[in-house]
């Protein structure tokens, strides 16, 4: 706290002797009416600041002659000269300047939103407001900033996705320009793999999702990219010590063809020794980079491409070891490729017709160097996916608009084969593919039938597939051993479910700045993702719905009252939610999914509950502004085997890896003035659930410890302290380069919190003043446990 003091004091300026009042009075020339955030640029002091919501600024100034350049959006430019020599006022009129634009694209919020939309648990964020987001080692992030909303976590430092209310990783939609994300992170977590500076918005849906989505049983993280609405060349980008991107926007043909394109590299080897003496031998790098194509051919057609493609190399000693595979390290070598082709077509006014084509490739690969060795083992998995949308939208008129489509999905999994390479310690292995189609039909209305209800309702039915080639395993009363297994050829029917799946959202006005809402949702998941850890490494499996694996299918409730303060400034909320879920995935004990041919061995399907309240407090404007979250939930896990060895906790209710009872976020933004923004984000929540030996048996002079009870403990508190201070500059004889320097510290005051807990039998009188006379020590494992400090110079030229 001393330092952000210090760094307030520094910049923000003191009172000084000889020193007068100068405050200006920002309005527009015609109606008289105040400028909020009008730029006031002085010389030669080199300072300034921006109008508050009355279009005033004050600033305290020794006596001397100033340059004064007020700008604003939309307006032409206002120059003049002042000798301060005593308190001075200068009210300022700016004139309206008109331009000659080739296209008008609009761009407008809804500064009520959360008070007049009927949708409950959805949170939409713009290019300019993820900006404002926080920097984490650098530059915004879209999962860091998530993780700053009520009911949104990760798992910790080394976390690759969301849990959102007490849900699993696998049971959120992630889409980036409509195609899906397997794997959303970089660098173990700490970024995420969307390239920042060609991001357009981002939606969260966490209660009624909308009925254009399906397949996750949780939530939807929609990502946009940028349209490339540009008529002159446009560059941005930065330079840091943890990553560097850039990107370009530019039109090709003048209104008819432009793109956009950025990319994104982490060099990250030699700083990780520096964070932690546990990362020595860790190596990691990462690229990504995002290309749009906007075509628009006519006035009522616009056609775009979006290419994605991102990549990750890490080496970690961290991880525990494969069975006959002798290995000093695991290196996990990780892509993406992506495209999206996106026409839509205007039919008039009112009335549009889209068309999407989607095409995703998702390929994991682990290798193995063997020790001794210059052969490399190589575990390789892939997930293809295809999907074909049609959607009719139209809006009625003010009160009513509604839209239909239907989607076509080919899924394909190539859940793993093992290439020995030159070796002969381990025989070849190639598990079969799997191939299934979903085919579905959507339709969503929103309706206000009175002044202060609005109502948005939507019903889904989708019909899953799963074809040959494929064998199905039958069991014995164990569930172990395999009695019968019966092959299917390719195109057989295997499996089917289908189902309808409605969504609600009810919105009441009680007045101008004060609603109350309420939501339901269900809709069922026929993937999933396998493993048996907190955060699903690059081998964990992605598995089909069959006879043996049924769909997770869940039902949301949820219930909010909100309210906004002061003139829609401060926003209140206070929501409530329950969610039920079957079919959920549980691991039995022992299970190990590596390269097993029937997973059924290693899983069994029970009950899931997820409920809990969360409040939300948010500022949007000022000069401080920020968020305040705070969220109680439960989220516990039940088995329903009869089978005594697969139970899990007797059967009995039991807390999930991702359940935290208490959870706060916090974030301040301190705008001091045009030139420098100061951040501060604080993240504290219960520690995660973890398993601890009830006894050990002594089996060959060792002891190993036995597990009776699952997730019987928690690990410590999390809390975690980050700094960000943004310093922006531009020179006024080179407007067309902005430039700014941001400087981060992740987990500022250095807490060590522990990612995991492991036990080992102990060695004659090893830390005998800690354990004392117990055969078993108890150590945890923390990623982190200094200050992670980043240094980014960002920039943008038109």
């Amino acid at each position: 706290m001393l330092l952000v003091i210090c760094v307030l004091s520094f910049n923000f300026g003191l009172g000084q002797d000889s020193e007068h009042k100068l405050t200006f009075k920002i309005v527009d020339f015609t109606t008289g009416k105040p400028l909020e955030s009008a730029d006031v640029f002085i010389q030669p002091c080199d300072c300034g600041g921006i109008t508050d919501r009355d279009g005033l600024l004050s600033l305290n100034l020794p006596e001397n002659r100033y340059q004064i350049i007020v700008s604003y959006i939309g307006y032409k430019e206002d120059v003049r000269s002042v000798v301060l020599d005593k308190d001075l006022s200068v009210s300022v009129k700016l004139y309206e300047q008109e331009e000659q634009l080739s296209e008008v694209i609009v761009r407008a919020k809804n500064l009520t939103s959360n008070i007049e939309s009927p949708q409950m648990g959805a949170l939409e964020i713009s290019t300019q407001e993820l900006k404002k987001l926080p920097a984490a080692v650098g530059e915004f992030d879209v999962l860091k900033g998530m993780t700053l909303v009520a009911g949104v976590n990760n798992a910790g430092e080394v976390s690759n996705g969301l849990s959102v209310r007490g849900g699993s990783l696998d049971q959120n939609l992630i889409l980036y320009d409509y195609a899906p994300i397997f794997n959303p992170t970089h660098l173990f977590g700490l970024f995420s793999v969307f390239t920042p500076d060609v991001l357009s918005s981002v939606e969260l849906y966490r209660a009624n999702i909308p009925s254009r989505y399906g397949g996750r049983i949780t939530s939807v993280l929609d990502i946009k990219v940028k349209n490339p609405y540009v008529d002159k060349l446009k560059l941005s980008g930065g330079v840091g010590l943890v990553s560097s991107r850039f990107a370009i926007e530019t039109p090709i043909i003048k209104d008819k063809l432009m793109v956009i394109a950025g990319g994104r590299a982490g060099l990250t080897d030699f700083l990780l020794p520096i964070v932690s003496k546990r990362l020595k031998n860790t190596k990691a790098r990462f690229y990504d980079g995002t290309i749009k194509l906007m075509y628009l051919p006519s006035e009522n057609n616009q056609i775009s491409f979006t290419g994605f493609y991102s990549k990750d190399f890490y080496q970690l000693d961290l991880i525990s070891k494969v069975d006959d595979i002798n290995a000093e390290n695991n290196q996990y070598d990780f892509k993406t490729l992506n495209g999206t082709l996106n026409w839509l077509y205007s039919i008039n006014e009112k009335s549009r017709l889209r068309t999407i084509l989607v095409a995703s490739d998702y390929n994991p690969k682990t290798i193995f160097p063997e020790v001794d060795s210059d052969n490399e083992i190589e575990y390789e998995s892939r997930i293809n996916y295809l999907s074909l949308t049609s959607e009719f939208s139209k809006d009625v008129n003010e009160k009513l608009d509604y839209y239909l489509g239907i989607q076509a999905n080919k899924y394909k999994i190539d859940p793993g084969s093992l290439d020995p390479g030159a070796g002969n310690s381990v025989l070849p292995v190639s598990l079969t593919s799997e191939t299934g189609y979903e085919l579905s039909s959507y339709a969503n209305i929103n309706w206000s039938p009175l002044e202060n209800l609005s109502l948005s309702g939507g019903i889904r039915f989708t019909n899953f597939l799963l074809v040959g080639p494929y064998t199905l395993a039958q069991f014995d009363e164990t569930g172990e051993a395999v009695t019968n297994t019966q092959f299917f050829d390719k195109g057989d029917k295997v499996k089917s479910y289908s189902g309808w799946e409605p969504r609600l959202g009810i919105n009441l006005k009680l007045n101008n700045s004060t609603s109350l809402k309420a939501s339901y949702a269900k809709v069922n998941q026929y993937m999933q993702n396998v493993y048996n850890s907190t955060t699903p490494l690059p081998t964990s499996r992605w598995k089909m719905s069959d006879s043996n694996f049924k769909p997770q299918k869940s039902n949301t409730y949820g219930f909010g009252v909100y309210k906004n303060l002061g003139d829609d400034t401060v926003e209140l909320g206070l929501e409530g939610y329950y969610r039920d879920t079957k079919n959920v995935l549980a691991y039995k004990p022992g299970a190990d999914f590596f390269l097993e041919e029937f997973l059924e061995r290693d899983i069994i399907q029970g009950l899931g509950e997820s409920y809990g309240v969360e409040f939300s407090f948010k500022k949007p404007k000022g000069r401080i502004n920020g968020w305040f979250n705070y969220t109680w939930s439960k989220s516990i896990l039940r088995s329903q085997s009869e089978n005594l060895t697969d139970r899990i906790n007797n059967n009995n209710w039991y807390s999930s890896d991702f359940e935290r009872p208490h959870v706060l976020n916090a974030t301040v933004n301190f705008e001091g003035n045009k030139y420098n923004t100061v951040s501060l984000n604080f993240t504290g929540q219960s520690g995660r659930p973890y398993t601890i030996p009830t006894g050990y048996v002594e089996i060959e002079n060792k002891n190993v410890p036995i597990y009776l009870e699952r997730n019987n403990s928690r690990l410590p508190i999390y809390h975690r302290l980050d700094f960000s201070w943004t310093v922006k500059y531009s020179k006024k004889e080179n407007k067309r380069w902005i430039g700014d320097w941001t400087f981060t510290v992740y987990n500022l005051y250095g807490r060590r919190n522990p990612f995991n807990s492991y036990y080992t039998q102990r060695v004659g009188d090893e830390n005998s003043d800690i354990f004392l006379g117990s055969p078993l020590g108890s150590y945890e494992l923390s990623i982190l446990n200094s200050p992670l400090f980043a240094l980014t110079y960002n920039f943008v030229f038109q």
